[in-house]
């Protein structure tokens, strides 16, 4: 059998290319950001008043299931003790 010579990659050439990988990384990052497109100023405006108005109806559902939740466990702690 004929033995092939595969030389192992030395320590610098390893830190030669991931240098090269970070720099390809910033160069494809760059790239990827021209391509976005930004919301506008009433979208934004728009979106966080629906963010504002479902986190408020999610705190006002948090509340009642709470309240009720509480309620039930007082009514049954007071029933358990007339018992």
């Amino acid at each position: 059998m004929a033995e092939t010579s595969s030389k192992k990659p030395g320590f610098f050439s390893k830190v030669k290319n991931w240098f090269k990988g970070i720099g390809k990384f910033f160069r494809d990052t760059a790239s990827e950001m021209k391509k976005v497109v930004w919301p506008g100023k009433k979208q934004i405006i728009n979106n966080t008043i629906v963010v504002i108005v479902v986190v408020i109806i999610s705190a006002i559902v948090v509340l009642a299931l709470d309240l009720l939740f509480g309620f039930g466990r007082d009514g049954l702690l007071a029933l358990a003790r007339g018992l």
